[in-house]
């Protein structure tokens, strides 16, 4: 890897990236790209990194770049290898100060369940925030070209982002006049539903897939459900995000939703019912190599 110094003028009065906290004028060497929390200008190229968010590390890996940190668990299997060679600086929650310390990162990237910790890693190394929101698939593809211009993989990020761009047009095209569809988390025996504007809801907003029940609930836990509001809405297909399995936990949305009501909907009759693996999805979600294996996954479904 190239290794470039990290520049004093960032050094200076450290905190979360912010536009505002990087005002100074850009130098030859540096870059600016879009994050979170608007477009920040960094050195380019950052030798020594650490990343705390999944979906973060996910793209990054996808560009072919190796980073120092990660936390100590990726849960996703695709990511082994990238955890292997770093050294463990934390959780995707929580960082690990001391192991930072000792790493002396030259850039660390925060998202998701660790967009808290800004402020305290601000004096280690300059720190962006790189969340996913709510327009999940355009954020994923704002992050592969800011990563890409990041770390001087400009060619490689338009490779991918035209590979996405691909996929989702294929996945549009297969689901086109197929039905609507409810979109399900099972948690053990709990069940929640989930439409546009949640975590979830690309697959309405980004596929025009149509929703089974409108209005449901964006928060992050989504709707509480039963079984009987399954039935009642009786959608043509059940996409289904098992939670326990995500985390490493017994799998058991297949025996939570083995039941007459479920199979008694069109989905069930039809085996219109697809699991989706849940890992990527729930902890990577707008990683590139997560949603290209959700797509890849919702084109077999719906037989693309």
């Amino acid at each position: 890897m190239i290794r470039i110094s990290r520049r004093i003028t960032l050094a200076l009065g450290l905190a979360i990236a912010t536009p505002a906290a990087f005002a100074l004028p850009a130098l030859a060497a540096d870059v600016t790209i879009a994050t979170a929390r608007g477009d920040v200008t960094l050195a380019a190229k950052p030798a020594t990194l650490a990343v705390f968010d999944i979906a973060a590390l996910d793209t990054i890996a996808a560009l072919g770049v190796m980073p120092a940190g990660v936390p100590d668990k990726l849960y996703v299997n695709y990511l082994a290898e990238v955890g292997a060679s770093a050294a463990p600086v934390g959780t995707i929650f929580e960082p690990n100060l001391e192991a930072l310390a000792n790493l002396g990162p030259d850039l660390i990237v925060i998202g998701s369940r660790s967009s808290t910790q800004g402020e305290a890693l601000a004096p280690l190394a300059p720190t962006i925030d790189m969340t996913i929101g709510a327009d999940l698939v355009a954020d994923a593809r704002a992050r592969v070209l800011a990563y890409g211009s990041l770390f001087g993989r400009e060619d490689k990020a338009a490779e991918l982002v035209a590979a996405l761009d691909a996929k989702l047009a294929a996945v549009q095209a297969a689901a086109a006049g197929k039905g609507r569809a409810l979109i399900l988390m099972t948690n053990g025996p709990k069940v929640a539903a989930y439409g546009k504007g949640s975590r979830f809801g690309w697959l309405h907003s980004t596929l025009n897939l149509p929703e089974a029940h409108e209005n449901l609930n964006p928060e992050t836990h989504g709707d509480a459900v039963s079984f009987e509001f399954i039935a009642e809405t009786n959608p043509e297909w059940l996409i289904v995000v098992d939670r326990a399995a995500a985390i490493g936990e017994a799998s058991s949305a297949q025996a939570t939703l083995d039941n007459p009501l479920v199979k008694g909907t069109i989905a069930g009759t039809k085996g219109q019912i697809i699991y989706l693996n849940p890992t990527p999805l729930y902890v990577a979600g707008g990683g590139y190599t997560s949603v290209m294996g959700t797509l890849d996954e919702l084109l077999a479904a719906f037989g693309g």
